[in-house]
């Protein structure tokens, strides 16, 4: 790096700023709540921060965003964002068009995915691919410290594939914000997590447990919430599996709410083998080594 680089993580409930230097160090961080299903008081609050952080960096930084989605590589408008005010709007011009700089865009996956290569727990590996689960399901690859878009900007999308062994998964099977059913996401996301364990194992209805709340149960021997946390580690190992399979990459690193489940890293490599066209499975699954702020450091790593 020879230049400030200005990253900002346009996320469904918050989006943080960073500033690193040249030397790739943190100087400035700060966020503010997304405004929601709101287009252009988002516009307003991005122009914010970036006017804030350029107090820190100067004008002449970088600026880098990590999206929930994708601009279309046809028409240049947002597309497969589950914040779905960005759906169809041409975020990266106006973007441009009010800060008046260029600006990179890619998704939040692929930020995280870009910055654990660069420095965190992928560091060194050749092939990383990092992985979101979160509100969404979401994945980046980066290939030799290079992030891999693809021809459709979708590279690593592995959360709207169908769940592996879906047939054995009784129906209905859930549905996905893309139209779809028996998506990765619909199984993986926080939300999916936590309406199917009210669905299984009951409580009130305005008393729904996030994913938080299961895993600490889980941690306390709640028998109900540990069998939730096993369905839940079996089909992560099975949706990895494919990736392995596909890409073979040395490192999986989870970031995301979810990747906060400690008990994930033990779990999933010892129900991912059956799954893999190998007779062993080297890949390492890790913890994202800067955690929340992997999206945002990886956003900022754009340029």
């Amino acid at each position: 790096m020879t230049q400030p680089r200005i990253g900002i993580d346009l996320g469904g409930t918050k989006i943080e700023a960073v500033v690193l230097d040249a030397q790739g160090n943190e100087c400035f961080r700060q966020r503010l709540a997304t405004p929601s299903g709101d287009y252009p008081a988002t516009l307003q609050a991005i122009v914010d921060l970036v006017a804030a952080a350029r107090q820190v960096a100067g004008t002449a930084a970088t600026v880098g965003i990590g999206t929930p989605g994708a601009p279309s590589a046809v028409t240049g408008r947002m597309k497969n964002c589950n914040s779905t005010c960005l759906n169809d709007q041409l975020l990266q011009q106006d973007l441009e068009q009010r800060l008046g700089c260029a600006v990179r865009l890619a998704n939040d996956a692929n930020c995280l995915a870009l910055s654990e290569a660069s420095d965190g727990a992928g560091q060194g590996a050749e092939v990383v691919f990092g992985v979101i689960l979160g509100t969404g399901v979401g994945g980046g690859l980066v290939v030799n410290g290079r992030l891999l878009g693809g021809a459709n900007a979708i590279a690593g999308e592995w959360g709207h594939n169908p769940l592996p062994g879906l047939a054995d998964e009784p129906q209905p099977w859930p549905r996905c914000y893309c139209g779809r059913s028996g998506c990765v996401e619909a199984f993986l996301s926080g939300p999916a997590m936590a309406a199917e364990h009210q669905r299984l194992h009951g409580g009130a209805p305005n008393m729904v447990l996030d994913a938080a709340a299961i895993a600490a149960l889980a941690a306390q021997g709640d028998a109900a919430a540990l069998a939730t946390l096993e369905r839940y580690a079996t089909r992560l190992a099975r949706a990895l599996a494919v990736v392995i399979n596909i890409v073979d990459p040395q490192v999986i690193v989870l970031g995301g709410g979810l990747s906060k489940i400690a008990s994930l890293y033990t779990r999933v490599p010892q129900r991912w083998l059956p799954w893999v066209f190998s007779d062993q499975v080297t890949t390492r699954l890790l913890a994202a080594r800067h955690g929340d702020a992997s999206g945002v450091r990886g956003a900022a790593r754009l340029w």
